[in-house]
């Protein structure tokens, strides 16, 4: 063994911005097609099954269900957007792909929207499977950023001796004065 080979086994490899820009494409052209069959999936199990059932809630619920589709769609199209300067790509945009990166939490979101979407033709509580979205979303909220913040430990106050020794004089006064 080489000793580059060797220098760079323990280090990741990253990807450059071609490579970005091409799996982000293949990425979104993935879920474009998840939400396309999803819809395609519920349109058939509504005509088969339930004779097409056009209730209010059936509509509401379809139509919330495309619209957060849509929104998480476009939201990570245009986080990839790649920017070209002349014929050259400058910047693919956001890694979609990026380990624990919005680009997941939006194609989390995607995924089980069509699931709850094609399940929902099927049987109509499976609409409660929406409810992991909010807790999902608190329990990010919670590790993220609410327990750092509560359960931090308290800064480490390094004042000089003399200091210590003022503030313990003053302290006294005011026990003595009451």
């Amino acid at each position: 063994m080489s000793g580059a080979s060797q220098a760079n086994k323990g280090k990741k490899r990253t990807k450059g911005q071609k490579e970005i820009h091409q799996d982000n494409i293949a990425t979104l052209d993935y879920y474009k097609k998840v939400i396309l069959i999803g819809n395609g999936l519920n349109i058939v199990f509504r005509l088969v099954l339930s004779n097409y059932d056009s209730s209010f809630g059936c509509i509401a619920g379809w139509l919330l269900i495309n619209i957060a589709l849509a929104v998480s769609y476009y939201t990570m199209s245009s986080m990839s957007t790649p920017v070209f300067e002349g014929n050259t790509l400058a910047d693919a945009g956001f890694d979609l792909n990026m380990g624990s990166g919005m680009g997941e939490h939006l194609k989390d979101i995607i995924l089980l929207t069509a699931i709850v979407q094609v399940s929902s033709a099927i049987w109509f509580y499976c609409w409660f499977l929406w409810l992991l979205l909010p807790a999902r979303a608190l329990y990010l909220l919670w590790v993220n950023i609410l327990s750092p913040f509560f359960f931090a430990p308290a800064p480490e106050e390094n004042i000089d001796p003399k200091k210590q020794k003022k503030l313990e004089r003053k302290a006294k006064r005011y026990q003595a004065a009451r």
